[in-house]
């Protein structure tokens, strides 16, 4: 019961990662027990407690009314849609054995908390992405990049705004899956950073984002972020809020 009432208040979020996950099958034309099934186990994989029904739990769950309620494929149709979102999440909670038994690289990034002040008062800026959150801009170093002049370049490509580093204010580790390299350990460094309060726009065939905006300050607590950012942001409103 819990599931179905989370999911009904999300479904427009569910079916836009539906389509972006599986972009060849219009949300309408995919039968009618498959979609549903999906909803429930995207409501499951990404707004349910973790700590019970572990995200491979849901989906391996989700596989299994889809095989038996559905149709010849939609076990197969079903798995694939939320194996690709568990990818793209970094696959979370993975068992311990197949990490420490597999080789990953790794990935050095950066990423800011970008503030603006107006008359008004300051705003921060963030990123949607395809799953239903916002989150921070964060890139990519290159070879001979110090992590504040990587940091700026990010931001700049990423939503066209030019900005000045104040102090680094976290760091964060995550796992990804590559189609081709496989496992990658990503390491964020994290920045507070200021710039100039002027319309965003997002890099031209960014993937995995759709849109970026300015917040209140005093709104930011009610953004779906992610978890493992909310402490690190509300760090920096705290400290903004007294600036």
């Amino acid at each position: 019961n819990e599931i179905v009432k989370s999911c009904i208040g999300r479904l427009a979020t569910l079916d836009e990662i539906i389509q972006k996950a599986a972009p060849e099958w219009p949300i309408q034309k995919i039968n009618i027990v498959d979609r549903n099934v999906l909803r429930l186990g995207l409501t499951e994989l990404l707004f349910g407690d973790r700590t019970n029904v572990p995200p491979k739990v849901a989906i391996d769950e989700a596989i299994e009314i889809a095989k038996e309620f559905g149709g010849e494929t939609s076990g197969r149709f079903v798995n694939g849609v939320l194996g690709a979102v568990y990818k793209e999440l970094g696959e979370p909670d993975k068992g311990q054995t197949s990490k420490k038994n597999s080789k990953s690289s790794s990935q050095s990034l950066v990423g800011a908390v970008i503030y603006s002040e107006t008359a008004e008062g300051k705003y921060l800026a963030f990123v949607h992405d395809v799953f239903g959150r916002w989150t921070l801009v964060k890139g990519s170093l290159q070879d001979g990049d110090d992590p504040e002049t990587g940091a700026r370049r990010e931001i700049k490509n990423e939503i066209g705004l030019d900005v000045t580093i104040e102090k680094k204010i976290g760091f964060n580790e995550y796992v990804a899956h590559n189609p081709e390299k496989g496992k990658i350990k990503k390491q964020v460094s994290y920045f507070l950073a200021k710039g100039k309060h002027m319309p965003l726009e997002l890099e031209e065939g960014k993937t995995g984002l759709d849109k970026v905006e300015w917040f209140p300050l005093a709104e930011v607590g009610n953004l779906h972020l992610y978890d493992d950012l909310k402490p690190m942001i509300m760090q920096a409103v705290a400290e903004l809020m007294t600036k």
